[in-house]
């Protein structure tokens, strides 16, 4: 997966524009992901992540970087062995670009807005 054009309230996911928040996958893309507190990222608005665990795991926080991520949800991942990588959106969207790269196989959570 190739992330590109990000811009407020978009991206291109190898060449196909998404304009919601989303999950990216090694192999697939969730558009239309929400948190049940919009702007804050609790554990549970990953389940899917809480059952099968990435290795990695890069969180775009928005354009300004307002959604919050609190220790506590860095803290769960971290616990089931996920690196966690928490920024705003335009700087996770390079590392999930540089880690792939490398070849390594992060998920990423990205906030569009914001």
């Amino acid at each position: 997966m190739l992330l590109s054009d990000y811009a407020f309230g978009s991206i291109r996911v190898d060449g196909r524009e998404y304009r919601g928040d989303l999950i990216v996958y090694p192999d697939r893309v969730d558009p239309g992901w929400w948190r049940q507190q919009g702007h804050r990222l609790e554990p549970e608005d990953l389940p899917q992540l809480l059952h099968q665990p990435p290795r990695l795991l890069v969180i775009g926080t928005g354009f300004t970087g307002c959604m919050a991520v609190p220790a506590k949800t860095v803290a769960v991942f971290e616990a089931k062995g996920t690196e966690v990588i928490v920024s705003k959106t335009v700087e996770a969207v390079a590392a999930f670009n540089r880690l792939q790269r490398q070849g390594k196989e992060p998920v990423a959570a990205l906030h569009l807005t914001c």
